[in-house]
């Protein structure tokens, strides 16, 4: 089994109404978004090309929610809701090992899928 990974980055905006602190504010992010793939080598010695899954990722995720407001997408757009949502998104089109989503440089989620 072998293992690829692509980055990614959109930028959105959201709010989290219950949050006590300033995230209860409108406010943005850069998110960086890094997206791993599982399989076997194939025949062209490959598991799935670069190029396509960048195109999966883009056309069923980065365009959905760069320069978006996140709460019209995502029922209260936490890290943790958010990367749920973009798992379920690509799930059926990549044979996924791992995602993980930055929401500053700092701080991040990982998901691995339902277990």
């Amino acid at each position: 089994m072998i293992k690829i990974t692509k980055e990614f980055t959109f930028d959105s905006a959201h709010q989290l109404n219950w949050h006590q602190g300033k995230c209860k504010n409108l406010h943005g992010h850069t998110y960086k978004l890094r997206v791993t793939v599982k399989g076997e080598i194939n025949q062209n010695g490959i598991i799935i090309d670069f190029g396509d899954l960048k195109e999966i990722v883009n056309e069923l995720v980065i365009e959905q929610l760069d320069h978006k407001f996140l709460n019209d997408i995502v029922d209260n757009p936490t890290a943790e809701n958010l990367i749920v949502w973009i798992w379920d998104r690509l799930k059926s089109k990549l044979n996924l090992s791992e995602i993980r989503l930055w929401e500053t440089p700092t701080s991040y989620v990982t998901y691995k899928g339902k277990l």
